[in-house]
């Protein structure tokens, strides 16, 4: 489930959140898989937990473009 970067920055911030649960709760479930010896492709793990990354590099960039558009106001 690589997670492209334009879909994320076109995301609304309620989708991000859900897209963070899903993120989290699969990286949870694949290290479950890993201590079980279930995992046949441990790859996933870092593919997941890079698209988390991603994501939460672009919740980010919004609070401080948000923080930046609200400083430059009081200017």
């Amino acid at each position: 489930m690589a997670v492209e970067l334009g879909k994320l920055r076109n995301m609304s911030a309620e989708d991000l959140v859900k897209e963070e649960q899903q993120l989290r709760e699969e990286i949870w479930k694949l290290r479950l898989q890993i201590a079980t010896g279930q995992l046949q492709a441990p790859q996933k793990v870092r593919r997941a937990r890079r698209d988390l990354a991603r994501l939460l590099t672009v919740r980010r960039e919004r609070e401080l473009a948000e923080a930046h558009g609200r400083a430059g106001a009081r200017i």
